[in-house]
């Protein structure tokens, strides 16, 4: 902030999976705490490094990039599942907080999408999630962006502490 002095959009996509296919009393402390400080706090310290200027103008936008993960939870992945819910409960306090002040905060919750971020995710569970979409395929990039490009635009204007979905019809709520 320091060096730009206003921000109008914050689009949060940092995540890692963590562990996976792996019960949640076979999961490490470490390796837990390293999945919520990257998905959840960072989420957390990014917003509260924006709220004050977007406040100051009485502008702003945050998108975080969820999970259905965080709707719905996946077996064996406990710390991302937990994350991606801590997010969305995050969202929705938050919106509430900085809406009187222009500033509108939402979420995504894609399933499994075509990044390099499932690179590490085993097979097993990929081939789970991908029995879980109707459409049966994984989501691409450019249909997450294009979702992304309207929750950061003007044109979002009255929607706020909502999680959009991105599915592929998993998720129909």
């Amino acid at each position: 902030m320091k060096d730009h002095g206003k921000i109008d959009a914050l689009i949060n996509t940092a995540g890692i999976v963590g562990p996976s296919n792996t019960v949640v009393e076979d999961v490490n402390w470490p390796d837990f705490e390293k999945v919520l400080q990257v998905n959840l706090y960072g989420a957390i310290w990014l917003t509260q490094a924006v709220i004050p200027s977007m406040k100051d103008k009485k502008y702003g936008r945050i998108v975080h990039l969820a999970s259905i993960a965080g709707k719905e939870g996946n077996p064996g992945l406990s710390p991302y599942n937990t994350s991606k819910a801590g997010m969305i409960g995050f969202v929705k306090g938050v919106a509430k907080e900085v809406a009187p002040h222009g500033v509108v905060i939402n979420a995504l919750a894609p399933a499994v999408i075509s990044t390099p971020m499932n690179s590490n995710t085993s097979e097993e569970t990929l081939k789970y999630m991908i029995s879980r979409i109707p459409m049966g395929r994984v989501g691409q990039p450019e249909e997450v962006a294009e979702i992304v490009a309207f929750m950061a635009s003007k044109a979002c204007s009255f929607t706020t502490g909502f999680t959009f979905d991105a599915s592929g019809g998993r998720a129909t709520y």
